[in-house]
């Protein structure tokens, strides 16, 4: 089950991801993965899903019908379908290698999806130093695809009404407000996340729906740190158990 340098990561008592020093998941993930949590029943997907975090927690926390978790390096989909046969999850999530641009060409993930998350690259090519190996490189970098042509196939593939959810660094922002709308994708949902308070946010998380109508909601800052410098009681309650051996 296990190859060299890789090793189990619990998500929970029940649940456990593969992770190595490629390909493993962060509190962004995390955040992101309790941001988009999916309603009973719904079929959704997941771009770009590394070693298949975000997958295990919707349906270690959630009841969703249907999960695909979409990954273009090979390695990375190796361990999420391992991951997915050791919770025995195969009849809930399907992991997917392909390029997120040409998803909406094939019939890989079906169309109408209820929601797509994706915790995209960060930087866009051209800024910070580029991640010699290529694992940690496209997961940074718009290397493999941008933030724009993320955005056109979660359009394409969401029914109308449909949700994207995604997280970005604030300077970010603008500029993915003004890409989400060329898209079809309307922003409904927006929350900044800051390591503590008097602190800058360091990420925002957002939720697009396809032709949704104006009107962004705001949703109150979400602290990482408490004033002693553990982790907030929300944080917490977002890890769950996953945090008690990470407090």
């Amino acid at each position: 089950m296990l190859l060299p340098g890789e090793h189990f990561e619990p998500l929970s008592r029940e649940c456990s991801v593969i992770v190595s020093e490629h390909h493993r998941f962060n509190t962004d993930t995390i955040l992101l993965a309790q941001f988009s949590m999916p309603r009973k029943g719904e079929i959704c997907a997941d771009f770009g899903t590394g070693c298949g975090t975000i997958p295990l927690i919707w349906c270690a926390r959630s009841s969703p019908k249907r999960v695909y978790a979409v990954e273009l390096q090979e390695d990375a989909c190796g361990m999420a379908r391992r991951s997915v046969e050791q919770n025995g999850w195969e009849e809930r999530i399907t992991v997917v290698c392909g390029d997120i641009t040409s998803l909406p060409k094939t019939k890989s993930v079906p169309h109408g999806l209820d929601q797509i998350a994706c915790n995209p690259p960060y930087k866009p090519m051209g800024t910070g130093v580029r991640n010699p190996h290529e694992g940690k490189s496209i997961a940074r970098h718009e290397v493999a695809c941008s933030f724009a042509e993320i955005a056109a196939s979660a359009a394409a593939l969401l029914r109308w009404g449909g949700r994207f959810c995604f997280c970005l660094r604030p300077e970010r922002l603008c500029d993915a407000m003004v890409t989400l709308r060329s898209a079809g994708l309307e922003p409904k949902r927006l929350r900044f996340v800051q390591q503590r308070a008097g602190k800058a946010p360091f990420l925002f998380l957002m939720q697009a729906n396809r032709g949704g109508k104006p009107g962004l909601q705001t949703e109150p800052v979400l602290l990482v740190e408490n004033s002693n410098g553990g982790f907030s009681s929300e944080m917490m309650e977002i890890y769950g158990d996953y945090g008690e051996g990470h407090k």
